[in-house]
C-alpha cells in the first residue's frame, strides 16, 4: 500500500538555510559558554539566534525564501 505524501515545501530555501545554520551556531556557542558559565558570551549568543531569526525573515523578504522570485526550481 502506498501513501501519496505531498511535501509542502517549508524550509526548503535559501532563507531558511541560513537562518538555521545561523541559530544552531548561536546555540552550540550558547551552550558552551553556559557550560564554562561566560555569562556575556551566553546573552551574545542569545542576541546572534534573535539576529539568525531576522535574517531568515529577511531574505524571505527579499525573494530566498520558499517560491521567492530570486529562487531557481532546481533549489526547492
Amino acid at each position: 500500500m502506498s501513501t501519496d505524501i505531498s511535501d509542502p515545501g517549508h524550509g526548503h530555501s535559501p532563507a531558511a538555510w541560513i537562518a538555521v545554520v545561523i541559530m544552531l551556531v548561536a546555540f552550540s556557542i550558547g551552550t558552551v559558554a553556559f557550560f564554562f558559565a561566560v555569562e556575556w558570551l551566553v546573552w551574545a549568543s542569545a542576541v546572534l539566534l534573535v539576529l539568525g531569526a531576522i535574517a531568515g525573515w529577511a531574505l524571505a523578504k527579499a525573494g530566498y525564501g520558499v517560491g521567492g522570485s530570486r529562487v531557481t526550481a532546481s533549489e526547492h
